[in-house]
């Protein structure tokens, strides 16, 4: 469990590595948002960036076990994919395949976000998704957002044109950190005002 006294950190993985993707646009509001909570750092991991081997590849990667130590590390993790062929990228499942076995993703809170360019959204893209992160042990939050027609939501630059999809994208972020403050801080907190009570009265017994 995570001390409230300490940063809630957020790791948001890109699931595409196409230039200009929309992917990365509709996750920069996610981020922008959870840049807003005082409490809490972001930390963006872009597969493009990285040299990740495929599975049965050698796996003594620098890459591989720099995400596994930044997802390892986190508090929460926000999954961001676009829809192909029915399903989430092989980018992200490339990502997955390196977070290890156990994965890093295990007992971790996880918020999915897809984008696609149909009008049904990435609504198959997220069922998949759901399932192999369950799977491999993360806690998939409900309520994930599937943005459909993301070609008319954001421009060129990447700027947002829908406000009611905004309010959306945002909300996975809010809805993670509020998932990670009602269920993981506060039964440390009452811990350790418990110890802490107990250090002050030695009449108080704690176990």
């Amino acid at each position: 469990m995570e001390d409230s006294s300490r940063p809630i950190r957020i790791v948001v993985i890109n699931g595409s590595v196409r230039p200009g993707n929309y992917t990365k646009m509709a996750s920069a509001l996610a981020i922008d948002e959870l840049r807003q909570h005082p409490k809490v750092s972001v930390d963006v991991v872009d597969p493009a960036t990285l040299h990740l081997p495929f599975p049965g590849q050698d796996s003594n990667s620098v890459d591989t076990e720099r995400l596994q130590k930044i997802v390892g590390g986190a508090t929460g993790v926000i999954l961001v994919t676009p829809e192909y062929h029915g399903s989430f990228s092989s980018v992200m499942k490339l990502v997955i395949e390196n977070l290890g076995f156990p994965s890093a993703l295990a007992g971790k809170p996880v918020a999915l976000l897809g984008v696609a360019a149909g009008s049904i959204g990435a609504i198959k893209s997220l069922e998949h998704l759901r399932g192999v992160v369950s799977h491999i042990g993360g806690l998939v939050l409900p309520l994930p957002i599937s943005v459909a027609n993301v070609q008319k939501v954001f421009d060129r630059d990447g700027h947002v044109l829908d406000p009611t999809v905004e309010r959306m994208v945002r909300q996975v972020a809010t809805n993670l950190i509020g998932y990670i403050e009602r269920n993981l801080c506060p039964a440390v907190t009452l811990e350790r005002l418990l110890r802490e009570s107990a250090a002050a009265d030695p009449n108080i017994v704690t176990v």
